[in-house]
């Protein structure tokens, strides 16, 4: 299976993949955890463009063009050679990312968005799980981690509020894929609702 954890910044995905990739090793299989951007050498190169620096460094248009290039690396050298193996990859973050950060929040993108993901990616995860939470406690939750991959979490509470609603319409138009989890309680009852959702 390939499995994308979702949500806006700080609603505890990253935690969430891990805990799905821990609970499934020890079921006896092979699982590859990884993230975006990121998860090849390529991808966690241009990772620090993206992530880093000014809310003003990129406009959404070059985002898009980034977030593809290392999507399309890590595809081709991560994802791809673990599903033809029969590993199962879980991935903090894929396209759904993209659609809502760079297609609906900032600017009418979809359609750009899209068309880049069927030339270049063209393919989806069998599940995916938006972990939702309040806005303000995911920034809460960002500014507490620190670190300097906060560009995103920069950008402000209303730009929060607008992902959390984007990836909100993303899984009402995709309920075959996408399923919303709870994301509020203790990371191990969130972890249960996303086992009982899988």
């Amino acid at each position: 299976m390939f499995i994308s954890f979702e949500g806006i910044d700080g609603s505890g995905k990253s935690t969430q993949a891990r805990l799905l990739a821990e609970a499934l090793r020890a079921e006896g299989r092979e699982v590859v955890l990884t993230r975006e951007p990121g998860g090849s050498d390529g991808a966690e190169a241009i990772r620090r463009l993206l992530v880093e620096g000014g809310t003003d460094r990129w406009s959404a248009e070059t985002e898009i063009l980034l977030f593809n290039a290392a999507r399309r690396d890590h595809l081709e050298r991560t994802i791809r050679p673990a599903l033809q193996r029969g590993a199962t990859v879980i991935t903090d973050r894929f396209a759904d990312s993209t659609r809502v950060y760079q297609g609906v929040t900032r600017g009418d993108l979809t359609e750009t968005v899209e068309a880049l993901h069927k030339l270049m990616i063209g393919i989806e995860p069998d599940r995916t799980f938006v972990i939702d939470i309040a806005p303000v406690e995911g920034l809460a939750r960002g500014a507490a981690r620190g670190g300097s991959e906060d560009r995103f979490e920069s950008m402000g509470l209303g730009f929060q509020e607008k992902l959390r609603a984007g990836f909100a319409e993303l899984a009402a138009a995709q309920p075959a894929r996408v399923r919303i989890i709870d994301g509020s309680g203790a990371p191990e009852d969130v972890a249960a609702r996303v086992r009982a959702a899988l």
